[in-house]
């Protein structure tokens, strides 16, 4: 699939869309656009064979997709190139047909022919073996929203005026010298963010190149700060992603923007008045 041309794109778009993760109770599903998709597959130095799909029928409608792109990990000191899976997807008409096997088996052997023995990635479910586990915590920045479409039960014995009282966020940042991150950044970013994850035994490491095309803000898709101190020395970095999800079943809501904390380094500020921040420009 070439992610580049925007009507191959639609179409991971539509098969996302359509057919991607959702919750348990089937009321929300990613929806994944496509400058994100852009942003996310076409990293500096991405394989194109490594994006591609299964296409059938008389439409030659796309009916599974499956990405890989190359990511420089750190593991207990040693430096690696590996392939980062993500986005597998089958449309669900074939979701007992074993494609899903067929897709990794593939992706695995395109990765191998470029002499890359391991990859990462991640999954909602346990599965053999993982080397580390995450929790998603949600902060509600519209919890009148959020209480009408299901995402959020409003606690007993709370009425809604107050709960939404409790969930308040500032109209205005605290913290001094906060500001978008800007082309001249990517050089001081690029050693802030490696040298903080350099702290963890694995670790992603990024070039400056990989710095300007992920972190540089993008309308909709990557929102990036940095602090600057009197000296104009970036000191500090926070950033966050931009995913909606479809509503699948409510009469007049149908999307759910959702801002998700990416990379952030505290170095004199805490991570609470960050984050803090960050929540305020979300918002």
């Amino acid at each position: 699939m070439n992610i580049e041309d925007d009507n191959e794109c639609r179409d991971v778009y539509d098969l996302l869309t359509q057919n991607y993760v959702e919750d348990d109770d089937a009321m929300f599903r990613f929806d994944y656009s496509i400058k994100f998709l852009q942003w996310a597959l076409t990293p500096p130095g991405y394989k194109k064979d490594w994006l591609f799909g299964v296409r059938g029928g008389k439409k030659n409608k796309l009916f599974g997709f499956i990405s890989g792109i190359p990511v420089h990990v750190n593991v207990n000191g040693k430096s690696v190139l590996m392939a980062e899976i993500n986005f597998l997807c089958v449309h669900r008409s074939l979701r007992t047909k074993k494609l899903a096997p067929v897709l990794i088996k593939e992706v695995t052997r395109r990765v191998n022919r470029y002499n890359i023995w391991q990859a990462i990635y991640t999954a909602g479910i346990v599965i053999p073996t993982p080397i580390t586990q995450t929790t998603y915590w949600h902060r509600s920045l519209n919890p009148k929203k959020l209480i009408e479409v299901g995402f959020s039960v409003l606690p007993p014995k709370t009425p809604l005026s107050r709960y939404v009282k409790m969930n308040k966020i500032g109209d205005t940042t605290k913290i001094e010298g906060l500001r978008p991150m800007a082309l001249q950044d990517v050089e001081p970013v690029q050693l802030l963010l490696n040298k903080y994850l350099e702290r963890y035994k694995l670790n992603i490491q990024f070039s400056a190149d990989e710095i300007k095309h992920f972190f540089l803000p993008r309308e909709w898709v990557i929102e990036s700060f940095v602090v600057e101190d009197e000296n104009k020395t970036v000191t500090d970095f926070v950033s966050f992603y931009s995913l909606p999800s479809s509503i699948l079943r409510h009469e007049t809501h149908k999307i759910l923007n959702v801002a998700y904390s990416y990379y952030n380094v505290p170095n004199t500020i805490s991570i609470t008045d960050l984050m803090s921040d960050a929540l305020v420009i979300a918002k």
